[in-house]
């Protein structure tokens, strides 16, 4: 009972302390009602002691970040120009709308820290997924509970059902379904046996199984996206840079404004002290940028929090920024725009011949090879439910093909070149010209005297894929393939995924050269990849994409990852992006349209420091608010 009061305690004081500012901000309120209550009931004096309460509770926060910031870059602030403008407020006798000033100020201050935790959050849910201990199976066979930070590359681990995988490794023993929501935001579970990967955070739902641990735990895919969206919030984008820059010369141009304000229109104007004193203080109010630099922050953290409950890494504000210029993308073939495994599309036996007790004599002999089409053979047998295969003896030529022995007879499994081009050409009136026009890989089965089967295999497209080049596509954006297969190949390729163009026999040190001369002609050019191979061309391009399950090093060199492996989420991260420009752009315009025009009606004498305040800090609520519109599903 004790345990459960502590945890509800503890539990209180973080969400006290999350929601502190807005808590402050709320007190701030209470105290300015309470003051002006009493101020109009007569009492001065307590009313100035409530507006001073409210004063120090709204406004501590705020002065305190403007002047340790202040201290650190050397530069005023937007918080300074609020704090003087309270004070001066006060001084005049204005002290409900000074403490009003420090009321709404602290009420966007604490939307903004609202759009910094919502981001924040989504680092916060993937931590508290990650767990602390493991099953460790030792040589001997025995289980011992231990810590994961004493856990080895190499280790053999038990995952019981209900429990999440502690580290990323392959299943060498079991069967169970996996939730890899935590990593790919899919709902729905995932069928693993062994040899198949499994990651850290996932969570065991049915089989118990024993996995080998193939990465240490800090070079995990779990710890690579908490480091990728952390590195993502801490980078500001070029305008919000660019804004951060400005803000200090604008203070101090605001400064010296204000301090022209405070005599120039006494001498030449004939204004009073008073009046001109309160119109400096109007001034000093209504042209702080407070909206201006809010303008960019709040939307940069909501897009990237937004992106990340997609399955979309951002690495900061300024790749967001990238994808919303982007004119051309190019993509990789293999493991991209395809599959990255080839399959068996075809069979085809001689006329007379029983295709299933020759598609078992292929899989026999391609059984004993490692070879990716081997074992798209031996895959696409036990489709058939053939699993009994006649013993083999085989002699693998490498670049050639496969020798094998069955039963005292010997037969050759290979290309036309291999088996002979001219019984290839004769088999079953040229089938394997019509499959090779298709894109298709053709093997054959033959015996001293001719040709029996043949096998055609292809790297099927990602079933996603012609609706992400189409959707990109209306977005106004040219798709480039790039791909090392020869003409034919890509051209079917190119073709079924509905690319707009593409490159055939590219060399993976010219994609480059390629992505370079894309860049020439369209100036924003985006990379998809997932390959060792890719990362150069990744670097190089205007925008990094990487496929989730690509390689560590395609993963550190992208500026956006595709953590579902969905190609249509392109085109969401670009709507995204496209999006967030134009809320910025919105909040920009907006923010300077108002300052301009409360400076104006100032000089004018048509305002009045409540307004101000109200239109000052009401601009800047809007503008915040406008920003976490990001935080929605966008359609």
């Amino acid at each position: 009972m004790l345990e459960i009061t502590k945890e509800n305690n503890t539990h209180l004081i973080e969400k006290i302390k999350e929601h502190a500012e807005l808590i402050a901000a709320i007190f701030s309120g209470l105290f300015i009602l309470t003051a002006w209550l009493l101020g109009k009931d007569g009492h001065t004096a307590a009313s100035i002691v409530f507006y001073v309460i409210a004063f120090i509770v709204g406004g501590f926060a705020k002065a305190k970040e403007g002047v340790e910031e202040t201290i650190a870059n050397k530069e005023l602030n937007v918080e300074f120009l609020m704090i003087l403008a309270a004070i001066g407020s006060a001084i005049i006798g204005y002290w409900t709308e000074g403490a009003i000033l420090i009321f709404i100020f602290a009420v966007s201050g604490a939307l903004e820290t609202y759009a910094m935790n919502k981001s924040h959050k989504e680092i916060s849910a993937l931590m508290d997924l990650q767990p602390e201990e493991a099953w460790l199976v030792k040589d001997n066979g025995e289980i011992e509970r231990v810590g994961i930070s004493t856990l080895q590359v190499g280790d053999h681990l038990l995952v019981k059902p209900g429990e999440r995988v502690p580290a990323d490794g392959v299943i060498i023993d079991g069967m169970t379904t996996l939730d890899e929501a935590a990593i790919t935001g899919e709902s729905i579970p995932v069928s693993k046996g062994i040899e198949t990967d499994v990651f850290a955070g996932t969570v065991n739902l049915s089989g118990a199984i024993t996995m080998k641990m193939t990465k240490s735990n800090m070079e995990s895919l779990f710890q690579k996206i908490i480091d990728l969206v952390q590195s993502a919030q801490s980078e500001k984008s070029p305008s919000q840079q660019f804004i951060e820059r400005f803000e200090g010369t604008y203070v101090k141009c605001v400064l010296l404004a204000v301090a022209l304000m405070m005599f120039i229109p006494h001498f030449l104007l004939d204004w009073s002290f008073q009046t001109t004193f309160y119109r400096a203080m109007v001034l000093l109010v209504v042209a702080s940028p407070c909206a201006l630099v809010a303008s960019i922050m709040p939307a940069t953290l909501s897009a990237i929090s937004n992106g990340a409950k997609n399955g979309i890494l951002f690495k900061g504000g300024l790749h967001i920024e990238h994808l919303s210029v982007l004119k051309a993308i190019a993509f990789d073939k293999t493991g991209t725009l395809t599959q990255g495994k080839p399959i068996v599309t075809d069979f085809v036996a001689a006329k007379g011949e029983d295709g299933k007790a020759l598609l078992s004599l292929l899989a026999g002999i391609e059984a004993k090879s490692n070879h990716p089409l081997a074992q798209a053979i031996t895959k696409y047998a036990v489709a058939n439910e053939l699993t009994n295969y006649p013993q083999a003896q085989i002699e693998d030529l490498p670049g050639f093909g496969l020798k094998g022995i069955v039963a005292g007879k010997a037969y050759k499994v290979g290309k036309a070149d291999f088996v002979g081009e001219r019984l290839a050409r004769e088999f079953e009136n040229n089938i394997a010209l019509e499959l090779a026009e298709q894109g298709k890989t053709v093997i054959f089965l033959s015996d001293d005297t001719r040709i029996l089967a043949l096998a055609a295999m292809k790297d099927t497209v990602r079933p996603e894929a012609k609706h992400a080049i189409s959707l990109l596509k209306s977005m106004g954006i040219q798709t480039v393939m790039l791909t090392g297969d020869n003409e034919v190949t890509a051209k079917a390729i190119a073709k079924e995924a509905a690319v707009d163009s593409y490159i055939a026999e590219c060399l993976p040190e010219t994609k480059v050269n390629h992505i370079k001369e894309l860049m020439s002609s369209y100036h924003h050019v985006a990379m998809v990849g997932d390959g060792i191979n890719d990362a150069p061309a990744l670097a190089t391009a205007t925008s990094g994409i990487a496929m989730g399950e690509g390689t560590d090093v395609a993963l550190e060199t992208a500026d956006v990852v595709l953590m579902k492996n969905d190609l249509t989420k392109i085109a969401y991260a670009v709507k995204t992006s496209r999006k967030m420009q134009r809320i910025v752009k919105q909040n920009m315009f907006f923010s300077i349209a108002v300052i301009a025009l409360l400076i104006i009606s100032n000089f004018m004498q048509a305002v009045d420091l409540p307004l101000g305040v109200v239109g000052h800090e009401g601009s800047t609520i809007l503008v915040i608010l406008n920003g976490l519109r990001l935080l929605k599903k966008i359609k």
